[in-house]
């Protein structure tokens, strides 16, 4: 019973770290997450450090405020890689712009991709 109980402690830790990389990278905060899957900022601070469980609800949830399928927020299947969408120096030189704005900046930005690509896949 101990070994599984330290298996699931360690998965839970790495989901929550993933979860961590994840928000940070989309340039969002713990409160803005929160909203986005509707539980609490201490919620999604636990979570992220492994020490709350994620239910398959909220697994459902951040899995569509990432935009990925919950396998691979899960760890069960890896992205799927094309060659030919390798990145171009143009978006390589947005996104160099991009990490010199502020944080705010950042976010605001990073929200209007968000309602863009939205937009593009409602109108699909």
């Amino acid at each position: 019973m101990s070994t599984i109980r330290a298996e699931s402690k360690r998965y839970f830790a790495a989901l929550g770290a993933h979860i961590c990389q994840l928000r940070k990278a989309r340039g969002m905060t713990q409160a803005e997450l929160s909203r986005a899957i509707g539980v609490s900022q201490q919620a999604v601070f636990a979570y992220e450090l492994g020490e709350r469980r994620v239910s398959v609800l909220i697994l459902a949830r951040v899995a569509k405020v990432f935009a990925m399928p919950v396998e691979q927020l899960i760890g069960m299947a890896r992205p799927v890689h094309d060659r030919k969408r390798r990145v171009s120096h143009r978006a390589i030189r947005h996104a160099e712009r991009l990490m010199a704005l502020s944080k705010t900046q950042q976010r605001f930005v990073v929200r209007i991709l968000d309602l863009l690509e939205d937009r593009s896949a409602a109108g699909k």
